[in-house]
């Protein structure tokens, strides 16, 4: 009886977290959706695969290690993937999806992440993904001249929940927002049913314009902006679990899961402190029961992805921009917080942010990829020592 009730704390930080994932910056990948021309089923089926995958992958880790391993989808790359998949075919982004898996299973197998990451400046990787989501940001606060009164409304909701209760800033935001639209009779409930989702499988190309501009950028984000933090959340509140299991599975998982929408699932850092620490329970040994109960909920929210994507559609375009740029606020001040840190590559951290928001494009290929080259070159040439002889 004592285990039972010693469960139900770890229990409600699972669902917690997953609450505030689909509240947040879920949001993004319906803007990509949007962007790309998807249909509704396939836009169902890149819910239904992302949802299974984290889940699946979630309970795996968590039930093998006895650690909570709270797996998501990478928020940084959905964000990157609102501009950039709009420039290719979508066969193309899936073909793109698969070789960004395949090099974090071959990283993950080879046990090297650790001099991977050395090879780039922490500034540098901080200015890049600070760079993708600049626009969010910037988006949120556009929209006060479009809509002022929802617009408004939602940025002192945000500051005001901000301010005393910070975990549910943006679920307050989401459900502010939801009264207020449907107070004005804005959201269109029509086209919304409860219905089942199934998986579309979509067949991949592969080019070097994609792998370039899509393939490059959304494995070094990830593992930038998701594996780091989230590998750094685990060993600071006590786990062990290293990079190479999670690496692999995640990697393995979204290669299968790919051809049918699936961008990329990795080890979560934004909500995965809500069941790494005390909050979930006193006990560590007890927190992986919420990485179960994590996955389990995500597995019941793709089921019904084709329900969750037409609820997401009825909301207006400004609600939904709005609500992903406060949701990325936190994540946007981090980056820069992290790329100005360091005088040494302060200068070249900042051509990176600067050029990536610019979002250079030159041969078919993207601003991030020419943000982070830029980037890279600025540092090397302001850092390079030239032995006298």
């Amino acid at each position: 009886m004592n285990n039972k009730i010693s469960a139900i704390p770890p229990i409600i930080a699972g669902l917690i977290s997953v609450i505030v994932n689909y509240g947040g910056t879920f949001i993004l990948i319906f803007q990509a959706a949007q962007m790309a021309g998807l249909s509704p089923e396939q836009t169902a089926s890149w819910v239904w695969s992302i949802s299974i995958g984290v889940g699946i992958t979630g309970i795996m880790l968590s039930w093998y290690t006895k650690e909570p391993i709270i797996t998501a989808w990478s928020t940084p790359a959905a964000a990157f993937l609102v501009t950039a998949i709009a420039t290719v075919s979508y066969s193309e982004a899936i073909g793109a999806y698969i070789l960004s898996a395949l090099a974090f299973l071959i990283l993950g197998l080879s046990g090297y992440f650790d001099k991977l990451i050395r090879l780039i400046p922490s500034g540098i990787a901080a200015g890049l993904l600070a760079g993708i989501l600049l626009q969010f940001g910037i988006s949120a606060f556009l929209n006060m001249t479009i809509s002022p009164i929802l617009a408004i409304s939602l940025f002192f909701i945000y500051l005001i929940t901000k301010r005393y209760s910070p975990r549910y800033a943006i679920v307050s935001v989401l459900v502010f927002g939801f009264i207020l639209l449907t107070i004005q009779s804005q959201i269109n409930f029509s086209g919304i049913e409860l219905k089942f989702a199934y998986p579309v499988f979509n067949e991949p190309t592969f080019s070097l314009n994609t792998a370039l501009s899509i393939a490059l950028p959304l494995f070094l984000i990830t593992l930038t902006g998701q594996y780091m933090p989230g590998l750094l959340i685990l060993k600071n509140d006590g786990f062990k679990t290293g990079a190479k299991p999670i690496l692999a599975i995640t990697g393995l998982g979204s290669i299968l899961m790919a051809p049918f929408g699936s961008h990329a699932f990795c080890l979560s850092s934004i909500t995965s402190a809500i069941c790494t620490g005390k909050e979930s329970h006193e006990n560590p040994k007890k927190r992986w029961i919420a990485g179960v109960t994590a996955g389990i909920f995500y597995i019941l929210v793709g089921i019904f992805g084709v329900t969750l994507a037409a609820l997401f559609a009825a909301f207006p375009a400004t609600f939904i921009s709005s609500l992903a740029g406060l949701a990325l606020l936190s994540t946007i001040a981090g980056s820069l917080t992290n790329a100005m840190s360091d005088d040494k590559t302060r200068e070249a951290a900042l051509i990176t942010f600067i050029a990536t928001a610019a979002n250079i494009n030159l041969f078919g290929i993207g601003g991030a990829f020419w943000g982070l080259v830029l980037g890279l070159i600025s540092y090397f040439i302001l850092n390079i020592k030239f032995k006298n002889k």
